[in-house]
């Protein structure tokens, strides 16, 4: 970030720890002393999803009330509020931790939000089809380092592009532009055939 950004975030950043305490936003008290806290905001992050209620994650009708509840926030503070959350395990064994319902519990979750992202960790099928650069050998062993980001739910405007990152020091994620792996093939008239 350049010395203008980093001076706004050191200005306007302000990070309140979660963990060893006891959250459920769907309470109206504590709903309500968060939004007092997040008057003013734009974005309000909430980092994880299940450290800040107290409900059944896998029931329809209790994952509303939380959607509910943050509409709620929303609407009060003007902020954004944006909340992390995991896929389950088997999309992830699946490789489709990027489709919309791969979240972990309930399907309001997703149905109920107006926007969602994931973020992927490369799998051993897509690090044998991409290259670092073009030409290149596959990444495999080095799959780790790398992540996809792309936008499974949008309910208004455009639609995002898919953007792979790779890991820097601190585990700071820096966009890259990754390639298919060439690989001969005999009906090809080139000789060549893209992956």
């Amino acid at each position: 970030l350049d010395p203008e950004s980093r001076q706004s975030i050191a200005e306007n950043l302000v990070i309140d720890p979660i963990m060893g305490k006891q959250l459920n936003l769907v309470s109206d008290d504590q709903r309500k002393a968060l939004m007092e806290k997040c008057r003013g905001a734009r974005l309000l992050v909430i980092d994880t999803l299940s450290r800040v209620h107290q409900l059944d994650e896998n029931s329809n009708g209790d994952m509303a009330r939380l959607i509910a509840a943050f509409e709620d926030i929303a609407k009060v503070t003007g902020a954004a509020v944006l909340f992390l959350h995991h896929a389950n395990k088997m999309s992830i064994r699946e490789g489709q931790g990027d489709h919309q319902h791969a979240a972990r519990g309930a399907s309001s979750l997703i149905d109920n939000a107006r926007w969602c992202a994931y973020m992927s960790k490369m799998t051993a099928d897509e690090s044998k089809r991409y290259s670092e650069r073009s030409g290149g050998a596959p990444i495999l062993g080095r799959r780790e380092q790398f992540v996809r980001y792309g936008v499974s739910k949008q309910n208004y405007g455009q639609t995002q592009l898919e953007q792979w990152f790779t890991r820097a020091d601190g585990g700071v994620l820096i966009p890259t532009t990754l390639h298919a792996v060439e690989k001969s093939s005999a009906g090809n008239k080139e000789g060549r055939d893209r992956v």
